[in-house]
């Protein structure tokens, strides 16, 4: 019997382990995604806002404390020494007065061509002065009209009966002074169609800002303003009358909760004549009282008044 001598040989191959990989990739994009969705989340909400409610957020973050003058301080003085003595700074004016008694007949009255650059001279005096006025008032009243604003959207917050119309609630600095808008939007308006009376919560904001308004030394102006497009079934009764009808009623509810008369300069109505959005005078929002608290000084100094 043969014997085999033929040789096994028997290899063993020993897999390893993979070498585990890191999981910081993984929250890297975990990341990214999130932001990416907060990206896209952002822009749907800018482009479901109307320009109103941008326009209200644009106020509602704006800083109470900037200052629209262009002088150093920024206060009551504009950044002007008080007199000639203390610290000269840029804007100030020296208070120089000229012994002119002792000047020759010749040098005072000069040529009938000097006399009309002098005459020149005086009315350019008299524009910077003006203009120079015009400026500190505004720079005066500025940080009043910022703590007015905030006091206004404060009173409106602290209403829950009115948070269905707080986006047809608008408070803004113009050039004009301060302006309190109640605007109509898409399928919530602030007048019943064609009536002069508001709604019963449209009444409650015009109500809570009377006390503010009364506080403030100046001026208000309210106006009356409807969209283009709207039929009047009365040809006696047309957007005119509509207009100056709903701003009157506006003045009376301020008076009733508060406003004085002597606190009121004007009530118009503007009818279609100037739109919030001229490009578009059909849209519901050009159906607005705009209440204009004015820049200019009150007739009667505040310190006066009994």
């Amino acid at each position: 019997m043969a014997t085999d001598d033929q040789l096994f040989v028997i290899k063993k191959i020993k897999k390893a382990a993979h070498k585990h990989h890191g999981g910081a990739w993984k929250i890297a994009y975990a990341d990214f995604v999130t932001a990416m969705m907060a990206f896209f989340l952002l822009l749907w909400l800018i482009s479901m806002t109307t320009p109103e409610q941008k326009q209200g957020l644009a106020d509602y973050f704006a800083p109470p404390n900037v200052s629209e003058t262009t002088s150093g301080s920024g206060g009551v003085m504009g950044g002007t020494a008080l007199d000639i003595n203390g610290a000269q700074m840029d804007g100030s004016s020296p208070n120089v007065t000229e012994d002119v008694s002792l000047a020759p007949e010749s040098d005072r009255q000069g040529s009938h061509a000097g006399g009309l650059g002098d005459t020149d001279a005086e009315d350019g005096n008299q524009f910077e002065a003006a203009k120079t006025s015009q400026v500190d008032l505004r720079s005066t009243y500025s940080e009043t009209f910022h703590a007015a604003a905030a006091s206004i959207r404060q009173a409106w917050q602290a209403m829950p009966e009115i948070t269905e119309i707080a986006d047809n609630l608008l408070v803004e600095e113009t050039e004009e002074g301060l302006d309190i808008q109640i605007v109509d939007q898409e399928g919530r308006p602030m007048f019943p169609e064609g009536s002069k009376y508001p709604f019963e919560m449209t009444r409650k904001a015009i109500a809570a800002i009377a006390p503010i308004l009364q506080q403030l030394p100046n001026q208000v102006t309210i106006s009356g303003h409807v969209a283009a497009g709207g039929n009047y079934s009365n040809p006696r009764y047309t957007a005119w009358e509509l207009s100056s009808d709903r701003a009157n009623v506006v003045r009376t509810i301020l008076g009733e909760f508060g406003l004085g008369d002597d606190h009121v300069l004007a009530v118009a109505g503007r009818a279609t004549a100037e739109p919030f959005f001229p490009s578009d005078p059909y849209l519901a929002a050009n159906e607005r009282v705009k209440i204009t608290v004015l820049y200019q000084a009150p007739p009667v100094p505040a310190s006066l008044r009994p």
